[in-house]
């Protein structure tokens, strides 16, 4: 059963943690998609070096609208088995529609910034036209059409990019600039594998500036697990690079 945008939303909406000045002075803003593990500590980090570039950040929790918890998630979503890319297009597309209308954001400059299962959700949500019935899970996907295409940029961070992704055989429909990190040492993927899914991207018209980290999977979380291991200096370089990114855009 899908749900409409405005349904997505509301049930998303109380669930968001929003990061910036306690003004109404339309900014620029970013928002986040955790992996699959569900929120963790890095990912306010990357919220404060948006708010740091002069940004707003929304830190967006797909988990919470749906009574799970972080066990659930890690047996059923981690697992490929629920909430699928596609399926999470819908809380990307829901997100930016309701974070677009706010007035203290400046809609046309939106960033999506997703980890691992989030940048899968993200782009998947590229490869879709949003014009009909079904798409992202949505029953009127067109109703956020305009607010995603108005998406000027996307940070990548160590995505999902094996079966089941769309953006291995779908061309992109939209082309916001993209900051895509590649883990080194990602137990997921290799460098190859996702620099070819990077570069398919690339040849579709996107920008894409790749930065291959030495790292593992994970590697910007503090509570590493199993082949995930946390690197501070290699966190602090990738929180730079982040603000970087946004200052260019």
């Amino acid at each position: 059963m899908t749900d409409t945008v405005a349904e997505r939303w509301a049930r998303l909406e109380p669930h968001i943690v929003s990061y910036g000045p306690d003004d109404g002075t339309p900014r620029p803003a970013v928002i986040l998609f955790h992996g699959c593990g569900g929120l963790r500590p890095h990912l306010p980090r990357y919220a404060e070096a948006a708010v740091n570039a002069g940004w707003r950040a929304f830190v967006v929790d797909s988990y919470a609208p749906r009574g799970w918890n972080r066990d659930f998630s890690l047996a059923m979503v981690c697992t490929g088995l629920m909430l699928r890319g596609p399926e999470r297009a819908g809380d990307v597309a829901a997100a930016v529609w309701g974070i677009a209308q706010r007035p203290d954001v400046d809609a046309a400059k939106l960033v999506l910034a997703g980890w691992s299962h989030g940048s899968w959700s993200m782009m998947d949500l590229m490869t879709m036209a949003l014009d009909r019935s079904g798409e992202a899970g949505l029953a009127d996907p067109q109703v956020a059409r305009a607010a995603v295409n108005g998406v000027v940029g996307l940070g990548l961070y160590y995505p999902y990019v094996g079966p089941g992704a769309l953006s291995r055989t779908r061309p992109w429909v939209r082309h916001p600039q993209a900051l895509a990190v590649i883990a080194r040492d990602d137990h997921l993927t290799s460098v190859h594998n996702a620099r070819t899914v990077h570069d398919r991207v690339a040849r579709d018209g996107t920008p894409v500036e790749v930065w291959i980290a030495g790292g593992t999977h994970a590697f910007d979380e503090p509570t590493g697990l199993g082949m995930m291991r946390h690197d501070p200096e290699l966190t602090l370089e990738s929180l730079m690079r982040f603000e970087a990114f946004l200052d260019r855009l």
